[in-house]
C-alpha cells in the first residue's frame, strides 16, 4: 500500500494512476478503468475523470493507494 500527498483539492482517477506508477500510460489508465478493473473506495470505478480526494483508497490488481 502507498499513500499519495495531492496539493489540490482533488486528482483525477486516471491522473493517479499515471501519477502513482500503477500504469505506464494514459491510455492504459484508460482501457483498465473501462473495463472495471479499478476500484475506488471498495466499488467498481468506470469514471475515468472521477475526482478523488483526501481520504479516497484506490486499488487496482493487488497495489492500493490512499490520499492523503
Amino acid at each position: 500500500m502507498q499513500s499519495i500527498k495531492i496539493t489540490g483539492e482533488f486528482i483525477k482517477l486516471d491522473a493517479l494512476l499515471k501519477f502513482a506508477n500503477l500504469v505506464s500510460s494514459g491510455g492504459e489508465a484508460k482501457i483498465l478503468i473501462a473495463d472495471g478493473q479499478v476500484f475506488v473506495n471498495d466499488e467498481v470505478c468506470t469514471q475515468r475523470g472521477k475526482k478523488l480526494r483526501s481520504g479516497d483508497r484506490i486499488s487496482l490488481a493487488n497495489e492500493i493507494v490512499v490520499i492523503e
